[in-house]
């Protein structure tokens, strides 16, 4: 009995999100896979190494963590029954809480949009600074809203509808072990040195697990942007990821913009091509419109779990 659970996470977190109270009381679970995935890449990802034993212990360093979660998921998930009987997909609904991310993203992206609006580009560059990795000391107005659409829009998949289809599909457990592999791509799946080799099978697993969430969201951005489709279809091949160019494609022509290009990390400029390469400069505006798109794509999902629901 997966199902209910779904609805009960999704209004918890719409409601209140994490609270800073009780994410101060007690942090926040994905805290646990950061610190394990911490210890064993310290003690596994030394550089006396060869890559090909770093890349054994990255699959053994993920093969733990999905063990970890999926024990986890099933305990809680026995005991909620347990103890609640027929009532106990309540208590498990409070636990699915914290995988869900609606409102966080749009409480991190709003801040941007808002000091856009106003004009105040030193306030829209610190904002947009806190959840986007790239050098933003030199983005104009356009760079910043790119940089917190694309943001938005790949976040949507990889913080909302990603977690919801897992846990709908196998419920804690698939949840707990999807955050647990899109932690560890976060903090080691990544091309560069020293995490190549030891990051290959986190990169690779959450390509994997995001395959049909990454498709699932750029359909309802498109549906809940009224358009989007023919960019959506033409461009989400240009993106490094096989998944986030789905999401992005689709804000960036349900919006009319382009989106991508042009990029710098630590001060080196990297040639990305452009996704909706004939639209216009993004503005204030359009990350505006790009978060209402949002909460509307959202909302849909709610729809889906409740269509789960009605089904079985």
């Amino acid at each position: 009995m997966i199902h209910p659970v779904a609805l009960i996470g999704l209004a918890l977190d719409a409601a209140i999100g994490w609270p800073n109270r009780l994410y101060a009381a007690i942090g926040h679970p994905v805290g646990g896979f950061a610190r394990v995935i911490g210890a064993c890449e310290a003690r596994w990802n030394r550089p006396d190494r060869s890559a090909a034993v770093r890349r054994a212990l990255g699959v053994v360093t993920l093969l733990l963590l999905i063990l970890i979660a999926i024990i986890a998921g099933l305990a809680i998930e026995t005991l909620c029954y347990a103890l609640f009987g027929r009532w106990g997909w309540i208590a498990a609904g409070v636990f699915a809480w914290p995988g869900l991310a609606q409102h966080s993203l749009y409480v991190h992206v709003r801040p941007v949009a808002r000091a856009l609006g106003a004009g105040d580009m030193a306030a829209a560059r610190e904002a947009v600074a806190r959840i986007v990795g790239r050098d933003v000391a030199s983005l104009d107005e356009a760079g910043v809203a790119r940089a917190g659409i694309e943001s938005l829009a790949e976040s949507f998949c990889d913080g909302v509808a990603a977690p919801l289809c897992w846990l709908l599909f196998a419920g804690l457990p698939g949840l707990w072990a999807y955050k647990a592999i899109n932690t560890a791509d976060s903090l080691i799946g990544h091309q560069e040195e020293p995490f190549r080799a030891f990051g290959w099978a986190s990169a690779r697993c959450d390509d994997l697990f995001n395959f049909i969430p990454a498709r699932l969201s750029a359909l309802l951005i498109c549906i809940a942007g009224i358009g989007g489709w023919r960019v959506m279809a033409r461009d989400h091949r240009r993106h490094a990821s096989p998944n986030a160019g789905w999401p992005e494609a689709a804000m960036a022509g349900a919006l009319g913009i382009a989106l991508a290009g042009p990029i710098a990390y630590d001060g080196v400029r990297q040639k990305k091509p452009w996704i909706g390469g004939e639209g216009r400069a993004a503005t204030a505006a359009d990350l505006t419109k790009a978060l209402t798109i949002y909460v509307r794509a959202c909302a849909l999902l709610w729809l889906i779990a409740g269509g789960v629901i009605w089904a079985l």
